[in-house]
């Protein structure tokens, strides 16, 4: 499922001697590396910078991830990170800086500390990755390692440290960052755009999960199983996920990725119901039965990703997708493996994805689970089903609550 403080350049807490002309807003071109969580929170982005006069026309975002955008933009501008969507940073931010064909005005690469998560509330706490978080600096410092890149070709370049798990720290964060890139700006605008910018970011989940809710309505009343993905919001990525449930989907398999499963209170009081009366969780959206260090907010929404896995009737199969060497993904392996197998449900992972897509075993791989699913759905469908409180529609396919 796919859409599409201020530091000038320099030395840290310096300014360019001579800074970028300023523009009206409207006229501005603001360019955003499409990496790590600007994947979810693009819209709040879009509507952020619109309600401040710059048109979403004029707010360009890199493409997907390729091998050829790293070497045509990214050569020579690595630095050292084990994590491999952060390395692949480098080729986005040449992208929007030597590749367009209308000069960028502001580079915008937030360094999100935390997320607004649906789960928010619900856990202890809803952090980005620390590398991911910090990952915006290592990217930047490859376009600094020799010379200024940036204030040669007149890019302002803007990278605000961003708390979006708590919306109040929001405006001041972004009003420090930004007043002297866009003209005029006062803390009052930047508030009132924030405000839009998450109502914008709102509206677009609300969308996709509405989206999920008709392939997973259609699916129960006919009785079809479909593949829930279990994964950080950088593989939605073609260069990172390798469209690996892209193939999958091929096969005739609907696919819902966790981060859009929807959440109607009829259908989570169906298939958590159960266990918030016999006292185990508090509501359809607590994780502390099964992992109470809940700081992470993608990690969070794995594990419960996987809790809707076990439960769904419908979805038969989980495909579990982490990057190499992923710190942070590695002790939810076991967990999210057990939760999803326990409840019968198939359970696949591609594990240390990297830069390289091995065609032949993906394929492979990919024709595996799709043999299973072909084999052993009806099956899945039917014991689920019996495990959850009976639904109207019969003995055929069912209404969703």
């Amino acid at each position: 499922m796919k859409w599409f403080g201020t530091q000038h350049s320099g030395a840290p807490g310096t300014r360019s001697e001579n800074p970028p002309e300023q523009k009206p807003r409207a006229k501005l071109r603001i360019g955003i590396p499409k990496i790590l969580n600007v994947w979810t929170t693009h819209q709040f982005w879009l509507g952020f910078f619109g309600a401040l006069g710059v048109p979403n026309s004029r707010v360009i975002f890199s493409q997907d991830t390729t091998e050829e955008q790293g070497k045509t933009h990214g050569k020579g501008r690595g630095t050292v990170d084990c994590c491999y969507p952060v390395k692949c940073g480098a080729g986005h931010y040449g992208e929007l800086t030597f590749g367009q064909k209308r000069d960028i005005d502001i580079l915008f690469s937030p360094m999100i500390l935390s997320l607004h998560s649906f789960l928010g509330g619900h856990v202890v706490d809803s952090l980005s990755c620390p590398r991911v978080a910090a990952g915006p600096e290592n990217i930047k410092a490859g376009f600094l390692r020799e010379k200024d890149v940036f204030a040669e070709r007149g890019i302002r370049y803007v990278s605000p440290l961003v708390s979006l798990g708590e919306p109040d720290l929001v405006p001041r964060q972004l009003f420090e960052s930004l007043e002297d890139a866009l003209p005029g700006l006062t803390l009052a605008e930047t508030t009132a755009a924030v405000d839009v910018g998450f109502r914008t970011l709102q509206r677009f989940d609300e969308e996709m999960r509405g989206r999920s809710r008709e392939v997973l309505k259609w699916c129960a009343g006919n009785d079809r199983p479909c593949v829930l993905v279990l994964a950080r919001p950088y593989h939605m990525d073609s260069g990172i996920g390798h469209e690996i449930e892209a193939d999958l989907q091929a096969y005739g398999y609907p696919i819902l990725w966790a981060q859009y499963f929807p959440l109607d209170d009829g259908l989570m009081d169906w298939i958590f119901g159960p266990d918030i009366e016999a006292g185990h969780i508090k509501s359809a959206l607590d994780i502390h039965d099964v992992w109470p260090s809940s700081y992470s907010a993608n990690t969070n929404e794995i594990l419960w990703g996987a809790k809707v896995a076990a439960r769904v009737p419908w979805i038969t199969c989980a495909i579990r997708l982490t990057s190499y060497e992923c710190g942070m993904d590695q002790p939810t392996f076991t967990p999210v493996q057990q939760i999803v197998e326990r409840s019968g449900t198939l359970f696949f992972s591609f594990q240390e994805l990297d830069s390289t897509k091995a065609g032949g075993s993906v394929k492979i791989r990919v024709e595996t689970i799709a043999h299973y699913l072909e084999r052993s759905s009806s099956r899945i469908i039917a014991e689920k089903k019996a495990a959850l409180p009976a639904l109207a529609g019969g003995t055929g396919g069912q209404a969703l609550p």
